[in-house]
């Protein structure tokens, strides 16, 4: 009877506490990191700045243009370093920009288009997701993204707009195709100096403290690399945490889902 008594009289002083914690808004039971994802893009030309851009500290992104000469090594070294891997696909440029091999352009038929992604994706390892490479015209087109995002939901890929064009409908229909997705907030490096790149990766953290996350894209340039070397290991000390793109694609999931095997799952305009 006592300990009946006694569960009877905590419980009203557990409700008021847990009532004061659902009423006030400050008291926060689960606080979200604020957090960037950093994609390094155009990798699998240049053995020695594949080499550079693997060095870096953190949990960086690589995005492998593919069917280059070192994309397979660069992309293996950089899964067993335990980082993320994607797919820096090129897309057609409403500029005519050269596309490098690979590429999708408006005038393929879906048959084509899939078979040339599929080849893309052969030539690199461990693909998680998909961003795009140039694409200014691509990216605009909703038959050409439905095909695209339909072989990658078939693939459980994710995707990642580069957003090399305002008009771009890429992220839209990716999302419309249930896929896993998020846009670039911030090129680092469009233009090429230590000062601009450094102003860039604080504006990029900047968005992530205002929207809780932001993804920035950089390219494997030596003033770049040198100030992402001498920053990233700062961000803890900021609040920040760097994390892979799958992370803030999937924010439920800690863990990237990359595959174990070397076997593929099936510049900007």
């Amino acid at each position: 009877m006592k300990g009946r008594r006694r569960r009877i009289l905590y419980w009203p002083i557990f409700l008021m506490f847990a009532s004061l914690a659902l009423a006030d808004p400050a008291v926060d039971l689960v606080q979200q990191p604020i957090r960037i994802a950093l994609i390094i893009d155009d990798l699998g030309n240049q053995a020695h700045s594949g080499e550079q851009a693997l060095a870096l500290p953190g949990a960086v992104t690589y995005s492998f243009l593919p069917q280059t000469p070192f994309a397979w090594k660069l992309a293996s070294k950089a899964h067993g370093l335990h980082k993320e891997v994607m797919l820096h696909l090129p897309m057609e440029s409403d500029l005519g920009n050269p596309l490098g091999a690979g590429a999708l352009t408006l005038e393929m038929s879906q048959a084509k288009m899939l078979d040339v992604l599929q080849r893309d994706l052969a030539s690199v390892p461990f693909v998680a997701g998909i961003n795009n490479h140039m694409g200014s015209l691509l990216t605009r087109d909703p038959t050409a993204m439905s095909w695209l995002m339909t072989s990658l939901r078939e693939r459980d890929l994710y995707f990642i707009d580069s957003r090399t064009t305002d008009a771009t409908l890429a992220e839209q229909v990716a999302r419309a195709n249930l896929i896993a997705t998020g846009r670039r907030h911030v090129f680092l490096d469009n233009v090429q100096d230590e000062a601009s790149v450094r102003a860039r990766l604080q504006e990029l953290i900047t968005t992530a403290r205002r929207q809780g996350q932001a993804i920035g894209i950089a390219h494997p340039y030596s003033d770049t690399l040198s100030v992402l070397a001498e920053e990233l290991p700062k961000l803890e000390a900021q609040g920040i945490e760097l994390v892979p793109v799958s992370v803030i694609t999937n924010p439920r999931s800690e863990l990237w889902h990359a595959s174990s095997s070397p076997l593929p799952k099936g510049v900007k305009n």
